[in-house]
């Protein structure tokens, strides 16, 4: 499933069945939008930072890979550029999380078709920081 503008239900329904975030890509950098994100995510979920260039970021455990998270992830949240979303679909699949989240500017046809195909939700192009404030300012979270 695509989440398009308008389909504020759907992103509801993310943002309350989940549980745990990885966020891949996420810098310990406080001027990146990425690190933003993550801290944002981290007052309603338990976050995973993923980046093989830190040990940890926020005090949190930062993993080399998706596949070296051991518990369970809903949302897969993606700071990468556009051309390199396809390097994470494999793990994404093995990993099994309810929804691909790609951050603002971030599109990927094939990975979408794949992902989708196993059964996975993608969303394309929307800030879960921006979806998710303006979600919980209009009370629907």
């Amino acid at each position: 499933m695509n989440l398009e503008p308008g389909n504020d239900l759907d992103i509801v329904d993310v943002f309350r069945k989940t549980r745990s975030v990885a966020v891949v890509g996420m810098s310990a950098d406080p001027t990146k939008p990425s690190h933003g994100v993550g801290k944002y995510l981290a007052e309603y979920y338990d976050i995973y930072p993923v980046n093989p260039d830190y040990q940890e970021i926020l005090g949190y455990p930062c993993y080399p890979s998706i596949g070296a998270i051991v518990e369970p992830i809903d949302v897969i949240n993606i700071f990468q550029r556009s051309d390199r979303i396809g390097l994470f679909v494999e793990e994404t699949k093995a990993k099994q999380p309810t929804v691909f989240w790609m951050q603002l500017g971030i599109y990927n046809a094939q990975a979408r078709a794949s992902l989708e195909g196993a059964g996975i939700m993608v969303v394309e192009n929307k800030c879960t920081k921006i979806e998710h404030a303006r979600l919980h300012r209009t009370g629907l979270l």
